[in-house]
């Protein structure tokens, strides 16, 4: 018995749908607030694929809830818990703070008390590279100190992994943490710059270049996290006893990123191939026309960039899938969807 949280979110859809069409075996709870940081109909549509399925069940409900939250795992009784339930977003923590607290914070620690008082054999959960927040050395390695958040949503991520360290070492709770870099891929977030870029385009609206240009991501197509989550469900931490017979802490942390930087402007130029490719966009649109090279945003930095050499190390999987290759099968994606 599995619980995934934020299962209507980006990555928790395709992970729930990745297990659920893979083994008939698994019975998936998901939970998720269903709320309106971003269009609700994408929500919507992604929790309706789910609903295809027997062995999935969805509760409309919120982390931050610890009654709730308590109730389901006294019901179910949860062998793995995989927590994607957060508030995103860098820029949006500027504007409504409260929101972060409340669901990656409070949200998060219901989730470990829960654990705790009805113990599972392993919780997964995702961190973020903005943890890395204003370093400069790369590529980023979680052997690296990070203890200077730039925005307070790295703030609550790097505080959800010394909270799952606290717990793994107190409880014996298998833990990992998950460093995702710079999702992307079909049925996306809005708010994401592929995707805001791509309605931009559309409607034929400038779109804003940050740091004129110089900024870096480590672009990550969504079926590569989703491979990279279900390898470590699959290998817990172990438990294990220390020198002074007390447990050692059960406790991971990996990057999960492509490990080639793109430029943005490479990026730019290779979306809008694509969106012409997949006709989203007129064959002669001239993406010149429609950029706006701006100073760089509060919060953001300049390069993301993931040292994923344990992930391959210890579970054997680096991601794969190239920038072009993620963006086409978007595209297409917001071709279909969008019947543009």
């Amino acid at each position: 018995m599995t619980l995934i949280t934020g299962a209507t979110g980006f990555i928790a859809f395709y992970l729930c749908k990745r297990l659920l069409t893979e083994n008939s075996d698994t019975t998936i709870i998901g939970i998720d607030n269903m709320n309106d940081y971003y269009d609700v109909h994408l929500k919507e549509y992604r929790l309706s694929e789910l609903q295809k399925y027997s062995n999935f069940t969805f509760i409309k409900g919120d982390i931050s809830d610890k009654q709730l939250i308590m109730s389901l795992f006294e019901k179910y009784h949860f062998d793995t818990v995989v927590n994607l339930a957060a508030q995103a977003g860098v820029r949006y923590s500027i504007e409504d703070p409260d929101a972060y607290i409340n669901s990656n914070i409070i949200g998060f620690y219901n989730i470990l008390e829960a654990c705790r008082h009805y113990p599972v054999e392993n919780l997964v959960y995702a961190s973020s590279s903005s943890v890395y927040g204003g370093n400069k050395k790369v590529p980023f390695s979680t052997e690296d100190k990070v203890d200077n958040p730039v925005s307070l949503y790295a703030a609550t991520k790097k505080s959800n992994e010394l909270m799952a360290h606290c717990y793994s070492k107190l409880y014996n709770i298998p833990t990992t943490g998950l460093r995702f870099f710079t999702v992307y891929g079909p049925a996306g977030r809005p708010d994401m710059a592929y995707f805001g870029f791509t309605d931009k385009l559309v409607k034929g609206e400038t779109i804003k270049i940050f740091n004129y240009g110089n900024c870096k991501r480590d672009f990550t197509y969504v079926d590569d996290i989703v491979e990279g989550i279900i390898r470590v469900m699959q290998k817990p931490p172990e438990k294990k006893n220390g020198e002074d017979g007390l447990p050692v802490p059960p406790y991971a942390l990996y990057n999960i990123g492509g490990g080639t930087p793109e430029n943005l402007m490479d990026f730019v130029n290779i979306l809008s191939e694509e969106l012409i490719r997949a006709k989203v966009l007129p064959g002669d649109f001239d993406i010149k026309q429609h950029m706006e090279l701006v100073p760089m945003q509060p919060g953001d930095v300049p390069i993301t960039y993931a040292d994923s050499s344990a992930l391959e190390r210890d579970l054997g999987f680096t991601p794969k899938i190239k920038l072009r290759e993620g963006l086409r099968k978007f595209a297409q994606w917001y071709k279909e969807y969008y019947k543009t």
